[in-house]
């Protein structure tokens, strides 16, 4: 190794006791925005701030021996790092931290075993630790990154920090934070976070919960987020202002705790904006700041209890498969708007899931308006000798969910023929035989499949009252066959 600078032999003297050498101004704003602390002209720095990555690397691997009593580790505050910080399956057993720095390079940790390792409001083109174990956590706090952050199979023992941190994708595929497959034992916070790509936390382990509040992430037309079979202990907050542009892919995600979305979410050119199916999560928060732009599917999902808004249920939403154990909100009496809203057509699973949690609540009278909208939207699906029917089926009887309705038709023809044959009595077939006539008792008659007065038989209407009788004795048997398939709907378990 070439012979120290000034600059390196001052870190090289405070490492044994791990102070902090600060090589240049450096003040941490008062902004919000994501990496806007960092430093934008670190590229400038000259001789007296800028320390050879080479040296960093030597240091953390041991080449200057600690003394006893003090903890070495390498800190550094508004230095430049020129060349690139590269450990590949080494281990490190000191802290890095780095605050306000500008490194050239990327950095590449792959496979290798390290402390804490801290790169706060620094600017750096990316970072490489596929396979990295640290003890302790690593922070990317409030950081540019103008290049991918690679963590598949990464394992942090206290946590993976990333609040306010700002990313930009540099690979092909568009991945901003890949991440897939790693494990985290306390808390992932993105908190704050800028992202152009997307984030992959594909089969990850996340036991600290996921921290996504008011965090931006940017893959039009792509995955904003994929995490299939992610498993998240505790809980996942998309709130305060998280906007996504791109899918949000969680399917086969287990949450054994609450998920929480009320942020925006757009991606109206994937197929999904939010793939959310084969899920288990124990409480879904779905309050989204407005509908979702882009169809929604929880198929296949297992829920505890569903927090919603009937104000952002999104317009095309697959349920088909979907079971709860509660439903909470308001909107109870609209859920059967909520159910057919499948952009692929009817679907009868969740007519049946929600029938059966109306029944589970007590609402007996919204679970036969659930059924009676299953079999209205499966009639449209069918052909035109079964939707004729089963339209008949709907006016006489309501599919058997509102017999009262053949009461009303019995009533409404009774009365009809009532009147008319008061005033166009028909001829008696045996005038010496016959007892007198009875508009009401006749008219009863024509509407019973089976005679109950014996007047039927015994007059013979005329002219156009014929007709009218014909029109009654079919009416009475539609009813009654309505009735009778109405009853074994109602009888019939739930």
């Amino acid at each position: 190794m070439r012979r120290l600078t000034k600059a390196e032999r001052r870190l090289w003297n405070a490492f044994p006791t791990g102070e902090t050498v600060d090589l240049g101004l450096f003040t941490i704003g008062t902004s919000r925005a994501a990496g806007t602390n960092a430093p934008t002209d670190g590229h400038t720095w000259g001789r007296e701030r800028s320390i050879r990555a080479e040296v960093i690397a030597q240091l953390l691997l041991g080449a200057h021996d600690a003394g006893t009593g003090s903890v070495p580790a390498v800190r550094l505050r508004g230095a430049r790092i020129i060349g690139q910080l590269a450990i590949v399956g080494g281990t490190i057993p000191h802290q890095l931290i780095l605050s306000g720095c500008h490194l050239d390079e990327p950095i590449r940790f792959t496979d290798s075993t390290t402390r804490t390792v801290r790169l706060t409001d620094c600017h750096l083109p990316g970072l490489s630790a596929g396979g990295m174990r640290v003890a302790g956590h690593l922070s990317l706090s409030g950081s540019n990154i103008t290049g991918t952050v690679r963590l598949n199979r990464a394992q942090f023992e206290s946590g993976l920090w990333l609040g306010g941190t700002k990313v930009v994708a540099d690979d092909d595929e568009g991945w901003a934070l890949y991440a897939n497959a790693a494990v985290v034992d306390s808390g992932t916070y993105l908190r704050n976070a800028d992202f152009t790509g997307g984030i992959g936390l594909v089969g990850a382990r996340l036991n600290g919960g996921l921290f996504l509040q008011g965090a931006t992430l940017r893959n039009p037309g792509k995955e904003a987020l994929a995490a299939d079979s992610m498993v998240v202990e505790d809980v996942m907050r998309c709130t305060d202002g998280f906007e996504a542009s791109g899918c949000v892919r969680l399917r086969g995600a287990r949450i054994n705790g609450t998920l929480s979305l009320s942020g925006t979410i757009r991606s109206p050119d994937t197929r999904y904006a939010l793939h959310a199916s084969h899920m288990e999560v124990r409480e879904l928060y779905l309050k989204p700041a407005e509908p979702i732009e882009g169809v929604v599917t929880l198929a296949h999902t297992t829920l505890g209890t569903l927090h919603d808004d009937p104000a952002t249920w999104p317009e095309k939403l697959r349920l088909n498969g979907l079971t709860y154990q509660r439903l909470r909100g308001s909107g109870v009496a609209r859920r059967i708007d909520w159910v057919s809203r499948d952009p692929e057509g009817f679907r009868p699973q969740p007519y049946e899931q929600l029938a059966s949690w109306y029944l589970g609540d007590g609402n007996d009278a919204l679970a036969r308006r659930a059924q009676l909208a299953k079999l209205r939207a499966r009639r449209q699906t069918q052909g035109l000798r079964v939707r004729v029917w089963g339209a008949l089926l709907d006016v006489a009887v309501g599919y058997g969910y509102r017999p009262w309705l053949a009461g009303m038709w019995f009533t409404l023809l009774l009365t009809l023929g009532t009147i008319v044959f008061s005033l166009n009595p028909p001829k008696a077939l045996k005038p010496s035989e016959s007892p007198d006539f009875n508009a009401f008792a006749y008219t009863f008659d024509l509407l019973l499949p089976i005679p109950a007065f014996g007047q039927r038989e015994l007059f013979d209407p005329g002219g156009w009252t014929q007709w009218l009788a014909y029109g009654l004795v079919v009416s009475g048997w539609i009813l009654a066959t309505a009735l009778i398939a109405g009853a074994t709907r109602i009888l019939r378990p739930q």
